[in-house]
């Protein structure tokens, strides 16, 4: 081999054979041969070399692959002129390559290396050289020789590949979800350190060791795994598959699972693998968003959303049992009193002490509803008899009725509660509970602290009272009020000095609906706001048309409700009333319930002066049966105290009200108010009121409201008879007596 390579290097360099020395046919026979040999070598993928092992590792041969693998022809190398191989190696390989080989030549050993060479044209590629030391006849390393291989596509593929694995290594181990490889009977195979801390364990080998069964060791509904298996069966992947499992701690934990199978070539299933989250945050957060929808955020009750729920649960239980179903509506009496005038810190305390009581008289089958303000919901289940449901509302209102002790102050309320039973009653949930309702309104009416079962009656008068709500939504929409004028007078001229505008609704299929029908029920619906303002309106509208007829001032009362009166802007909407009517604000007078002064004494009274700087007058109507509270009394800026017509309609036959007649007048002048009487209805009445000093009067004796055409009429009426009276009597009596004959 080592003659070969000589002798091929001196035909690369120009030399002849020496023919003298061989025989004809021998050196045919090795020509032949060295050809055969050469056409080997050069038609390799590759290049074959042998160099000497010197410093510079001359270049004594080089396959025909020289010029594919690096560019250069072999010429170039062989000569040393144009460049060396060493010189020819990526700079950061040179040492490396030079090591390896002078290491694997001292110790007579092949070698294998892979560096990078830079080739002519200045392309980086791979080589990979494998080579062995050449021996002289003495055994002495002459030379090198081996095989050059161009590898770069090769080490481009092991390279991504490495690449590859380390990006999903890095991945595996990184990633903030578990992922694991089981197999089918439910044991671990491989997983990441992010399983390990989902369960809670320190390490593989503890969760490996921990967990051999995953069905019984750490699913927690038993089962559960088989149901894993099964839906991997059906479809090869299983998808937010959401468990319980065990934490290492012994707590619950919640979990979801995406998983796929692994098969081999020939179609066997292999494992499972697939990722794994904790979602016990999501879970617990869900589980406080339902709680949230379905209870009561003060009192912890459940509310109307799961009451519907549980009246379907209770009453499909009815029939099965042949059982009843109370729904019970409560209503707290005093609550609004004590929320407005306490502050609603304190009306929460009384609303959780409410619902404890309330869970504490019924049994732990039945359910406590909150449906807000003050009203709950009690659902009382397997009852048999009627008198069971009543024996458990007294229960229930004598709790209640117990005195609160809330920041050191003692409070006592009273519950009006309404009654209605399934399936007596109704087979649907939202009957069940209007029937209730409107059995609890009986209950109000009938005087409070006391129950009332729903009855046919009942519902006819719901029914009636749906009806009127809707007709007076549409009563503003079709102007269909109208107001009455009842006549003050004064009884120390006899003059009439002004009147009351009364509201008056009168629908244009039927007769005149009186205020004591709808009022109550606009006061629930809000209505009466609406209402408010158009008889304020009107009222200043036609009083300037009064004035212009009278030709002098004519005060207008009008009566403004607690709801009215609260609202924020009354003030800004009489003033705006004023200036769109063109009315003095003298002649406007507006009466006011002294029970809007409980609700927040401060601002009542803010308010009355508020509207006293617009320069109406103000009067405090149904005075003595209300707050009646001196304290404050004296701080308002009041033009009239109005005696209620309770102390004056039987004034006859109730000798007991002459002295709180006398002390009311009293007290109204020694504040320089005065004092007017309603409800005069006999001329004993108005005789005894001039007697001890009342300053004016209304009443039917005097007269009804009138409209306002009959109004002008009677007041011109009485004016006339008036004048021509008073120059030889003064008995108004006898005045309304005559007028009141030619009104009619």
């Amino acid at each position: 081999m080592k003659s070969m390579h000589y002798a091929s290097a001196q035909k690369q360099a120009g030399e002849a054979a020496p023919q003298s020395s061989i025989k004809s046919g021998l050196y045919s026979r090795i020509m032949d041969k060295e050809r055969m040999l050469n056409a080997l070598i050069n038609n390799l993928d590759g290049m074959v070399y042998c160099c000497l092992n010197d410093s510079k590792w001359t270049i004594v041969y080089l396959g025909q692959g020289c010029r594919e693998l690096t560019g250069y022809e072999p010429s170039d190398f062989l000569t040393g002129s144009t460049v060396s191989w060493e010189t020819s190696i990526h700079p950061e390989y040179r040492k490396t390559v030079r090591k390896i080989i002078d290491q694997a030549v001292i110790a007579r050993q092949k070698f294998v290396i892979e560096y990078q060479f830079i080739r002519a044209d200045g392309e980086i590629i791979w080589i990979s050289e494998r080579g062995c030391p050449l021996y002289d006849e003495w055994g002495e390393v002459e030379a090198i020789e081996g095989f050059l291989q161009d590898i770069t596509s090769q080490k481009q593929s092991q390279i991504a590949a490495y690449e590859a694995e380390t990006r999903y290594r890095s991945i595996f181990e990184n990633a903030a979800d578990g992922i694991y490889q089981t197999s089918p009977d439910g044991h671990y195979l491989n997983f990441n350190p992010a399983l390990i801390k989902i369960y809670g364990y320190e390490s593989a080998d503890e969760l490996r060791t921990a967990i051999t069964d995953i069905n019984r060791q750490l699913y927690v509904e038993p089962g559960k795994r088989e149901e894993f298996v099964a839906l991997m069966s059906s479809f090869g992947v299983v998808k937010n598959f959401e468990a319980q499992a065990y934490h290492k701690s012994g707590e619950i934990i919640w979990i979801s699972e995406n998983a796929r199978e692994v098969h081999d070539q020939h179609g066997r299933l292999l494992f499972y693998e697939g990722t794994v989250k904790d979602i016990t945050e999501r879970k617990m957060y869900e589980k406080e968003l339902e709680y949230q929808s379905t209870h009561d955020a003060l009192t912890g009750l459940p509310n109307r959303t799961l009451m519907t729920d549980r009246l379907q649960q209770f009453m499909g239980i009815a029939d099965r049992d042949n059982k009843k179903v109370a729904v019970v509506f409560l209503d707290l009496d005093q609550f609004k009193f004590i929320n407005d005038s306490m502050g609603h810190h304190t009306g929460d305390e009384l609303l959780k002490i409410m619902a404890g009581r309330l869970l504490q008289c019924v049994r732990e089958t039945d359910t406590v509803v909150r449906l807000g303000g003050d009203e709950f919901v009690l659902l009382i289940t397997g009852q048999r008899r009627i008198e069971d449901i009543s024996i458990t509302m007294r229960k229930v209102l004598s709790s209640v009725a117990e005195p609160c002790l809330i920041n050191g102050q003692e409070f006592i309320v009273s519950c009006s509660i309404g009654i209605s039973v399934y399936p007596n009653d109704a087979n649907d949930a939202s009957e069940l509970l209007r029937y209730a309702d409107s059995a609890m309104y009986k209950s109000k009416q009938s005087g409070r602290n006391t129950f009332q079962f729903y009855t046919a009656e009942l519902n006819k008068r719901s029914m009636e009272r749906l009806d009127l709500e809707y007709r007076l939504r549409l009563a503003l929409e079709n102007d269909e009020f109208l107001l009455h004028y009842q006549p003050k007078l004064d009884l120390s001229t006899g003059r009439i000095c002004g009147a009351e505008a009364l509201v008056r609704w009168h629908p244009p299929t039927g007769k005149v609906i009186s205020p004591a029908s709808f009022i109550p029920v606009a006061e629930e619906t809000g209505l009466i706001e609406d209402i408010g303002r158009w008889v304020m309106r009107e009222a200043c509208r036609q009083a300037v048309t009064l004035h212009k007829y009278f030709g002098h001032d004519f005060s207008i009362a009008v009566n403004v409700s607690p709801r009215e009166f609260r609202q924020e802007g009354l003030v800004n909407s009489v003033l705006g009333i004023l200036q769109e009517t063109g009315l003095e604000p003298a002649c406007l007078e507006l009466e006011i319930t002294e029970n809007c002064l409980v609700h927040d004494p401060k601002s009542f009274i803010k308010t009355l002066n508020e509207l006293k700087s617009l320069g109406i007058q103000l009067a405090i109507d149904d005075f003595g049966t209300g707050y009646s509270s001196m304290s404050y009394l004296k701080d308002l800026p009041v033009d009239h105290l109005k005696i209620d017509q309770v102390f004056v309609s039987h004034l006859e036959n109730e000798t007991s009200n002459i002295a709180i007649l006398k002390a009311i007048i009293a007290l109204g002048h020694s504040l320089g108010m005065k004092v007017i009487a309603e409800g005069v209805e006999t001329a004993f009445q108005q005789d005894f009121l001039r007697g001890i000093g009342c300053d004016k009067l209304q009443g039917y004796h005097l007269s009804r409201p009138l409209p306002l055409d009959s109004f002008n009429n009677f007041v011109q009426k009485y004016s006339s008879a008036l004048a021509v009276s008073c120059a030889t009597s003064h008995n108004c009596n006898a005045i309304m007596l005559e007028v009141n004959a030619v009104a009619g």
